[in-house]
């Protein structure tokens, strides 16, 4: 009799196991997302990849924020492009852009992927998130979605020598030479919308909306998640077809 309620309680206590991971997943998910199921994604060629709130630099900003911290893209980025079974990127931006530098060694770093590229700007692609929304082969932008160009700006305590107002302009510089040639805005006009005065309420610059943005030649088109896929596909069978013919006239 002993032994047989052992073999039952060796077959109750995984049976109470399961129970008890399932239900400290499902508390889990409640947690994190807020509801019980969650669809799940499956296995594709596409990675997404999402730049959310303030693109965090070498200073870490206060727990409250939302950060994209750069020094977590940057290998992702390095794995998608060395990983096979990727062949497309898509770029999710809602940011309020941030750390200068760390939003431009993003941009090179998208720009410079051999895979084919696709971003979209949902809630706001602002400031240092132009060069990264322009960054990609394609961008697309949703018709409520904004864009502030505005000069680049120090916060804290700044020396005033004119080397540091050199070094700003430089910075600036490069910032507007990234975003004029990798989008089809002319760099007059970009430098119109970046120093105009009267549409922002504290600083000079431009608050461009989504139909606005495909005007000025900054972003190619308006269009949401279902556009970009499609986008990224057709730029997937263009790269790999070209790819096959590299390969036959080898």
């Amino acid at each position: 009799m002993k032994k047989c309620k052992g073999v039952v309680m060796m077959e109750k206590e995984p049976e109470k196991k399961d129970e008890q991971s399932s239900s400290s997943s499902l508390v889990e998910k409640i947690q994190q997302l807020g509801q019980v199921n969650v669809p799940q994604a499956p296995d594709t060629n596409i990675h997404v990849l999402s730049i959310i709130g303030q693109v965090e630099g070498h200073v870490q900003l206060p727990p409250q924020n939302k950060t994209t911290k750069y020094e977590h893209l940057l290998p992702q980025l390095i794995a998608i492009e060395q990983n096979p079974k990727i062949q497309g990127v898509i770029i999710l931006l809602n940011t309020v852009g941030g750390d200068v530098e760390a939003g431009l060694a993003l941009s090179e770093m998208i720009a410079s992927i051999s895979k084919p590229t696709v971003s979209i700007v949902l809630g706001g692609g602002h400031s240092i998130g132009v060069p990264i929304a322009v960054s990609t082969n394609y961008s697309f932008i949703v018709p409520t979605a904004t864009m502030t160009i505005h000069p680049v700006r120090l916060t804290g305590l700044v020396i005033g020598v004119p080397q540091t107002f050199e070094y700003l302009d430089k910075m600036q510089e490069r910032v507007i030479q990234f975003v004029i040639q990798h989008s089809n805005i002319k760099e007059e006009k970009f430098k119109d919308l970046m120093f105009a005065k009267g549409n922002l309420t504290r600083d000079i610059g431009t608050n461009v909306i989504g139909v606005d943005a495909v005007k000025y030649g900054l972003i190619d088109e308006v269009g949401g998640v279902s556009d970009a896929m499609k986008k990224i596909n057709e730029l997937i069978e263009q790269n790999s077809s070209m790819m096959e013919e590299s390969r036959v006239i080898q």
